[in-house]
């Protein structure tokens, strides 16, 4: 049995989902949520604060989700709850929680899509990537990728 956390979240696309290849292809992107709820004395929706998470998935699902996802499509990813840890520029030690994608979907409460089938070929093992400067990148910080 596996300790791993799993998480579903779901929420709109709020990133570029850029294929970034390296010698596995993959993509990182954020995904927003802003959970709301019925205030009874004002009679109105109110909105919470925004949750932002860093989505991170490999090989052929990147592809497809490179492929298939626009900023604003809602969506669903099911993965593993991780954490990832760099040092920025300025010295100071920076991490950022990411969801580690297994799956990801589009939300169909909001709409309808059309699987269309792909054959790619297998793709090699991962050696390293690029997550740091991607991250930083996301967070909007530019970071020096230590030497590996």
């Amino acid at each position: 049995m596996s300790n791993d956390n799993t998480m579903t979240f779901h929420g709109r696309v709020g990133t570029k989902v850029e294929l970034r290849e390296g010698s596995v292809p993959w993509v990182l992107f954020r995904v927003a949520s802003t959970p709301s709820w019925f205030d009874q004395a004002t009679r109105t929706w109110r909105d919470l604060e925004t949750i932002w998470i860093s989505v991170k998935a490999w090989r052929n699902l990147a592809q497809n989700a490179a492929e298939s996802l626009e900023v604003g499509d809602p969506v669903v990813v099911i993965g593993k709850v991780r954490t990832e840890k760099w040092t920025a520029q300025d010295g100071q030690p920076r991490e950022s929680t990411v969801l580690e994608a297994n799956l990801i979907g589009h939300d169909l409460t909001w709409g309808v899509t059309k699987l269309q089938r792909v054959d790619r070929q297998p793709a090699a093992a991962a050696k390293s990537d690029d997550t740091v400067a991607a991250l930083a990148e996301l967070e909007g910080e530019s970071v020096e990728v230590p030497a590996a």
